[in-house]
């Protein structure tokens, strides 16, 4: 012991054992609140954040018999499509199926179609296996297949499978395009322009990265519209205490719903081109639009129809999901990143940077193929994908609607139209905390999500249109009940 005393007050790295009630002495945790990384802790993500813990409290205090006034809980919070009870697309999970279990491929029960799939799918693994690793960009014959997806969207741009790199989602992709947009000390800082009100991925891999977030506000008067005139206030301002480096768009918007038009589009890759920004699109609602006259407009289609000027120059990097639009394949975590423009040698640094975590998860990549490469209309499973696809787009924009006209009919509530994506952003009008609101809210019927951002003194919150209908007029009614009782207490 008198060693052990000895050999700390010297290295100055182990501290002063302390004695618990039997006289044996214990260390402190290696790994405690002072040691650990100080950026970790700055990281927030609201929408599996406390109200979401308290939702799960609730639930299980429901399941044992405690007496609520209410008899479940409607989770709102997240844009978990299955979840909330939607069908999954037939074809899809047929041919992860039979990859999963090749002997099925002698079952009668599935398609040609399907087979044909999985056969050409499991050719292109090790061993013949999804057990297998990939490449650590992903399976060359899915990339390929992404490619082409790509240029049909785009009506003919060419498309590069090798400025595709697979992903664990969408989210993966994203963060290791920040890991590499991140460098630099003090006003050097790397700055990183994302949209308030945003999606809480971005701040949280910002200060993960202990990069600096840029804010620019989006326009709710103007159905949450982006202005260039606010990117420009914003990039200047951030230019006193960082160096700006990105500019990070979603398309269509979360939390916010709205559909960028081609003249909006083009106008941001003109600033950003000015300014010298990498262009980060996130496009994974891209099937996801429901008002009339908005339409869904890829960043690289209108990048390259803008003409070399810009196509040759701006760099950017575009991102696409299983995990919404009409597949709502969340749990598979499939996605990949299209890199365009991008210096030589930083991409053979993005190549080592995905190869450290080995490969995306095989069966995500199997499915993320199935939705770029998707039954033709020559196939026999065809009619029943066009049948489940469109019902599932079709219901999405019913409870767009739906959530738009309810919620106007509060008194003291504001909702833009919903335009794509699958969330709404509605105000209450209150001088409480929306922390508050969304408590008091959640303890009377439903648990809705914060941490999004919004401009000083206001008090939105984030709700997302999947649950089932009949469900959704639940929730919308109770709502709408419960900010009466709330006003009237407040007022």
């Amino acid at each position: 012991y008198k060693l052990f005393r000895w050999f700390s007050a010297k290295q100055c790295a182990l501290p002063t054992p302390k004695m618990t009630e039997n006289g044996l002495g214990h260390r402190e945790k290696v790994l405690n609140m002072n040691t650990m990384n100080p950026n970790v802790k700055r990281v927030e993500y609201a929408v599996r954040g406390p109200i979401v813990q308290r939702a799960v409290q609730i639930e299980k205090e429901l399941k044992e018999g405690v007496k609520k006034p209410f008899s479940e809980v409607i989770k709102a919070n997240i844009g978990d499509a299955h979840a909330m009870g939607q069908k999954p697309i037939t074809f899809f999970r047929q041919v992860v199926a039979l990859c999963a279990y090749p002997d099925l491929l002698e079952d009668n029960k599935f398609p040609d179609d399907a087979k044909n799939r999985a056969r050409r799918i499991l050719q292109s693994c090790g061993g013949g296996s999804l057990g297998a690793y990939s490449a650590s960009t992903g399976i060359e014959v899915i990339r390929q297949d992404v490619a082409r997806y790509i240029e049909k969207r785009d009506g003919g741009i060419p498309s590069n499978p090798d400025n595709i790199y697979l992903s664990t989602g969408a989210s993966d992709a994203i963060v290791t395009m920040l890991k590499l947009l991140t460098s630099g000390e003090g006003k050097t800082r790397s700055g990183v322009m994302i949209s308030i009100p945003q999606y809480p991925l971005y701040s949280a891999a910002l200060a993960e990265l202990a990069a600096v977030q840029i804010s620019y506000y989006l326009d709710e008067d103007k159905c949450w519209g982006l202005d260039v005139s606010e990117l420009r206030r914003a990039v200047e301002a951030a230019r006193e205490h960082c160096k700006p480096r990105a500019l990070c768009i979603i398309n269509p918007g979360n939390p916010t719903g709205q559909v960028q038009s081609r003249q909006c589009i083009e106008d941001v890759i003109r600033f950003a081109a000015e300014e010298r920004l990498f262009l980060m699109a996130d496009e994974v609602y891209q099937d996801n639009v429901y008002a009339e006259g908005c339409q869904f407009h890829s960043f690289k289609k209108v990048l390259f129809e803008m003409g070399p000027e810009y196509s040759n120059t701006v760099e950017l990097a575009s991102f696409h999901s299983t995990s919404k639009c009409y597949m709502g394949e969340c749990g598979f975590r499939g996605g990949y990143m299209e890199v365009i423009n991008m210096d030589p040698q930083v991409k053979l640094q993005l190549t080592k940077l995905v190869s450290v975590r080995l490969c995306p998860p095989i069966p995500g990549q199997v499915l993320l193929d199935l939705v770029v490469n998707p039954p033709r209309p020559d196939e026999p499973s065809y009619a029943t994908f066009i049948k489940e696809r469109t019902a599932n787009l079709e219901i999405l924009a019913e409870k767009a609607k739906l959530t738009e006209q309810i919620f106007n009919t509060v008194s003291g509530i504001r909702c833009n139209p919903v335009q794509g994506a699958m969330y709404t952003f509605p105000l209450p009008y209150s001088s409480y905390s929306n922390h508050g609101y969304v408590i008091r809210a959640m303890c009377s019927h439903h648990p809705l999500s914060l941490g999004f951002g919004q401009r000083d003194g206001t008090h939105h919150f984030r709700m997302t249109i999947l649950p089932a209908t009949e469900k959704l007029k639940i929730v919308l009614e109770n709502i709408r009940a419960f900010h009466k009782r709330f006003t009237e207490e407040f007022s």
